[in-house]
């Protein structure tokens, strides 16, 4: 039997730089996977449908409907159709509250997941509550704080399988705005580490906070009088913006149960700062979280028309 006559859905991740989608059989076994760097954020709305298919058309059989269920910014007021949010505390939303894109190719079934919202401290997430979902399917009981880092790195309270509150870090995006549009950019090298300028940095930041601007710029000053490597600027500059993260975020880390739910190279670059504060943090990968999640919302669709 060909993949195409045994793929029973489709799962997306469409985030704001990339398109991941996974292929599913009936028992949710994973029959293959595709990217793109085709993210929301460089589409317009009328163009998703053809990004889609040019994705997941060979996987697609005629006379037949092939189920897509989408995660992420897709569902944004800037993506293909906005997808509401469902308020915290509550449970990560499940396949009953689901929107239906409206779609050309008769072949697919398009429905995109809620986010996530937080009216007192606002603060909304796409994406990381199905990570979230995922999480719980292995972890039901866990009780602690769910670390999400990433463009847009989220801390969320989890107790009673819900996200009891969340708050968010423009961490990830600081670091690629500054590297890529500031006067870093001559100072900060693409690749390689430093684990001792990340670690200094990072104590630099959690325990003066409020001297990080100026610390910003001395990567620059450094480059130009002194003889610091573009390396080193680099883990300095992780540790710079980590840490202010962490120093935000002492009452979600300091005594709690915490576990980091990540890209595997993001995920242990924090799991060593937190480490430097003395806990000990599991690293789970993000992409089988999401999976998992978008699997749990499967099994709660309905998906007569």
């Amino acid at each position: 039997m060909s993949i195409v006559e045994r793929v029973e859905w489709i799962a997306v991740d469409w985030g704001t730089s990339n398109l991941r989608i996974w292929v599913m059989d009936g028992a949710h076994a994973l029959l293959a996977e595709r990217s793109s760097d085709q993210g929301m954020a460089g589409l317009e709305p009328t163009q998703f449908e053809a990004v889609l298919l040019g994705v997941i058309g060979e996987f697609l059989a005629l006379g037949r409907v092939t189920p897509v269920i989408c995660c992420g910014m897709v569902g944004a007021k800037q993506g293909w159709i906005e997808a509401d949010y469902i308020a915290v505390p509550g449970k990560p939303p499940s396949g009953a509250c689901v929107t239906r894109v409206p779609s050309d190719d008769p072949r697919i079934d398009v429905r995109i997941v809620p986010g996530m919202k937080q009216v007192t401290q606002p603060d909304v997430m796409r994406g990381e509550e199905t990570q979230v979902a995922g999480f719980l399917h292995g972890q039901p009981k866990f009780d602690g704080v769910l670390v999400m880092p990433g463009t847009h790195s989220k801390w969320a309270h989890i107790s009673a399988a819900e996200i009891v509150s969340f708050q968010t870090f423009m961490t990830g995006e600081m670091y690629a705005l500054l590297v890529k549009k500031s006067v870093l950019k001559h100072s900060v090298a693409v690749t390689g580490w430093d684990d001792a300028a990340f670690e200094a940095s990072l104590s630099e930041a959690i325990s003066r906070p409020e001297s990080v601007a100026a610390k910003l710029f001395g990567l620059r000053a450094a480059s130009l009088v002194g003889d610091h490597s573009e390396e080193a600027a680099r883990a300095r500059l992780s540790g710079l913006l980590i840490g202010l993260e962490l120093a935000a975020t002492r009452s979600y880390w300091l005594g709690q149960n915490l576990t980091i739910v990540a890209a595997p190279e993001v995920g242990e670059v924090y799991a060593k700062a937190l480490s430097l504060q003395g806990l000990q943090v599991q690293v789970y990968d993000a992409q089988p979280m999401t999976r998992l999640g978008l699997i749990a919302a499967y099994n709660t669709m309905k998906w007569a028309t």
